[in-house]
């Protein structure tokens, strides 16, 4: 990944954060990324997509005090570098103090990277061709299940690799590297003048954690069949279950309620309510970026803080929210090492391995604990009210009757308070999917209101 490299990152970052000092500088860091990727798409058999990039970048942000700049650059020649640090302390003379800018304190930064296994050189080696012969084959599986499956909207096989170095004038330099690589495929089917898409897709940081092109084909074709023959139903309150996919979908609804930047701006219905119960007694939720291979993880988050394993809610109490250094100032807590970093940007918030604790319940013993209800596999639209809770989204799925799926539903909405939805979760599934940043399993919620015909 480093043969364009004409320099040394550790040795660079120490000069630029030395000139910023010269140039009256309290303090700085930078983040220098070298990315390449590659992406296919075949549709029908034929190749759609093939596009393939390299790219090397470099941020600074430089702090005059409380004052603070940040910029980037993709020219690496030393003028363009030299102006880049003129050009980011200059700025930060002249932009607004703010009080709770700045860098962690020293003794916060990590002082050892742990190897998390989180580079694929198979992955990184795949041709184009090889990729477009996976592509290929998810969607040749994925129309061979049945002839109701007569046009597709493609598949693609993605790939991304990158390497990144952070330093700061705390005395942190580290890096490390990792691979991405997924496959999905979305078949059409058609049956009695109406359509039906569905998709499938796997992913991961090596390619022997993908399922294989033919099972990845097999459950989009199923799902897609799944929903032909849909219709809605009648307006009423009944129990829902959200599938893995759409239960992981609800719950990145939560970690934008439990992110420092809503909070300390207090749009989040989950403002002090820390140490408080605010879901079912069954209901644990971890944030975990220590875990090998995984694609949330990372030895050190975007300020140099050590990742680490945290309970966000234990037993249904809100032990953690995730923060950086910015907004855990705004807070007066500390930093959770969950800062985010595009390069040239100020820190974010983002969760690293974030998952609901998987249940003992076989998602087809909840399914047979409801005499009638919604299983849900499809979320539509965004109407969530962060600050309230109030939930609102359009919905797919299969009909619950007497305990078995019975027929597909569309253009229903489902309704409810996300404070109310945590409480009444009464049951969660054990198929928690692997290799996904966010993941939840089965999860069952009482009462809700389904608004049909």
């Amino acid at each position: 990944m480093n043969a364009r490299r004409r320099f040394d990152p550790a040795q660079l970052a120490e000069q630029m954060l030395a000139q910023t000092k010269r140039l009256g500088a309290t303090s700085a860091d930078l983040l220098f990324a070298e990315a390449e990727s590659m992406g296919v798409r075949v549709r029908m058999g034929s190749i759609e997509r093939l596009e393939s990039a390299q790219e090397q970048r470099l941020g600074l942000r430089c702090f005059i005090g409380r004052r603070s700049a940040s910029t980037s650059t993709s020219d690496l020649s030393p003028d363009s570098i030299r102006e880049l640090v003129e050009r980011t302390c200059s700025l930060a003379k002249v932009t607004a103090e703010d009080p709770a800018a700045g860098l962690p304190d020293s003794s916060e930064l990590t002082t050892s990277i742990p190897d998390l296994d989180l580079y694929d050189d198979a992955a990184a080696q795949l041709t184009a061709e090889d990729r477009i012969g996976l592509a290929k084959r998810a969607e040749g599986a994925a129309l061979a299940v049945d002839p109701r499956l007569t046009n597709s909207e493609g598949a693609d096989c993605d790939y991304g690799g990158a390497e990144v170095w952070y330093a700061s004038s705390g005395g942190f330099i580290g890096s490390y590297r990792g691979t991405r690589t997924s496959l999905s495929v979305s078949p059409v089917a058609s049956q009695n003048g109406q359509m039906q898409r569905d998709y499938w897709y796997t992913s991961g940081r090596h390619l022997r954690q993908l399922i294989s092109p033919d099972e990845v084909g097999r459950i989009a074709a199923e799902r897609t069949l799944r929903r032909l023959g849909a219709r809605p139903v009648k307006t009423q309150q009944a129990p829902v279950i959200f599938d893995p996919e759409t239960a992981s979908q609800l719950l990145g609804t939560i970690v934008s309620a439990v992110s420092g930047y809503s909070l300390y701006r207090r749009a989040s219905f989950l403002v002090d309510q820390l140490t408080k119960p605010v879901a079912a007694p069954i209901v644990t939720v971890e944030d975990d970026g220590t875990i090998p291979r995984e694609v949330g993880s990372k030895p050190f988050d975007g300020e140099g803080l050590p990742t680490r394993k945290k309970k966000v809610i234990d037993g249904g109490v809100l032990k953690s929210y995730l923060l950086d250094c910015y907004t855990a100032r705004k807070l007066n807590l500390k930093p959770t090492g969950n800062a985010t970093r595009g390069v040239g940007d100020p820190p974010g918030v983002a969760p690293t391995n974030l998952r609901l604790v998987p249940g003992e319940s076989a998602p087809e013993a909840i399914i047979r604990s409801i005499p009638n209800g919604l299983y849900v596999t499809e979320l539509i639209g965004f109407g969530i009210n962060l600050a309230t809770g109030d939930y609102s989204q359009g919905a797919a799925g299969v009909w619950i009757d007497k305990g078995e799926l019975t027929f597909p539903v569309e253009e229903v909405t489902i309704a409810g308070n996300l404070r109310d939805m945590l409480m009444q979760i009464e049951a969660i599934g054990n198929d928690l999917p692997p290799h996904r940043g966010v993941a939840s399993p089965t999860i069952k919620i009482g009462r809700m209101t389904i608004a049909g015909t």
